[in-house]
């Protein structure tokens, strides 16, 4: 089994882990402990902010 290259930077993703409110659980057992839910709210956190981050750059 080959192992998926992230998409999220490390710093990325432990950002949005204790935004979320779940870092305690990934420093104990890595990011394979998170739940998929969790995990799927981490997505959507990431896409909320990529997309705050082009509605500001298109303001004059």
């Amino acid at each position: 089994m080959s192992r998926r290259r992230s998409v999220m930077s490390e710093q990325l993703k432990t950002e949005l882990a204790k935004d979320l409110g779940f870092y305690g659980k990934v420093q104990q057992e890595g990011w394979g402990g998170i739940t998929t839910k969790d995990a799927g709210n981490m997505v959507k956190r990431a896409i909320q902010m990529a997309e705050q981050a082009a509605a500001r750059s298109q303001q004059p």
